[in-house]
């Protein structure tokens, strides 16, 4: 009954057509969306939803986050860090077993950017983090952007070694979405320490690719910016 509600309220929140939702994604055959369903649903929306339903068993997330449909997959893992962020750590043990379980359905940029940091990253905060140096050595993509996006839980506490070394594992991978990945987050280090991030790219910013680079350093000065794309030019 439960999947039964929500999805009878998903389908009444559906306010535009698949097609008009898709758009930020790239889903023509051959591209790395095109496995995905969109029902039309704003992620406003879902966040609503997904606050009505924050008790939700696993049973019924495993259901959610084996759906065809993005927006069905993006709400369980708003409802699923929202347990976890809440619960003590027997449950949050368990909302991480379950993501790292499924982690083959956290399989579009919005699902790993929405949980990626809030569950696993808070979950290695304080404990071994090697998985990330695997997960970025991943031959799938979603895990390799993962490993990065899970490294902003740590910049949120100050603690920025680990996004630089994940970057350098990630600095010549060869997808688009991880080169914008890795200078986003880049970029958000730079917000805690702007020198080490500076010193990152003094050695980094003539070899990292361009879009890359461009993401880091989006919040510098015009003369630090071109300083830094005269070296990319001169590589």
């Amino acid at each position: 009954m439960s999947i039964k509600l929500i999805r009878s309220q998903l389908k009444q929140s559906i306010t535009v057509g698949s097609d008009k939702a898709a758009r930020f994604f790239k889903t023509e055959p051959g591209s790395y969306a095109a496995h995905d369903q969109f029902l039309g649903i704003s992620v406003p929306t879902l966040r609503a939803i997904a606050k009505q339903y924050t008790n939700f068993s696993l049973q019924d997330l495993q259901t959610l986050i084996e759906s065809p449909f993005n927006e069905e997959r993006l709400l369980a893992l708003f409802i699923l860090a929202a347990q976890y962020q809440k619960g003590n750590a027997h449950i949050k043990k368990q909302c991480y077993d379950f993501y790292m379980r499924n982690l083959k359905y956290v399989n579009n940029w919005n699902l790993v950017d929405s949980s990626a940091h809030l569950i696993l990253g808070a979950h290695l905060a304080d404990k071994d983090k090697t998985l990330l140096i695997t997960l970025a050595n991943s031959d799938i993509l979603w895990e390799r952007r993962i490993a990065i996006i899970a490294t902003w839980y740590f910049i949120r506490q100050n603690d920025l070694s680990w996004t630089f070394k994940i970057a350098r594992i990630l600095m010549h991978d060869t997808h688009d979405l991880m080169h914008k990945a890795v200078g986003w987050m880049l970029r958000e280090a730079g917000k805690k320490d702007e020198a080490q991030l500076r010193a990152f790219l003094d050695e980094y910013a003539s070899t990292m690719p361009r879009t890359m680079l461009r993401y880091a350093i989006e919040r510098f000065d015009a003369p630090s910016k071109n300083k830094y794309m005269k070296l990319k030019k001169g590589e």
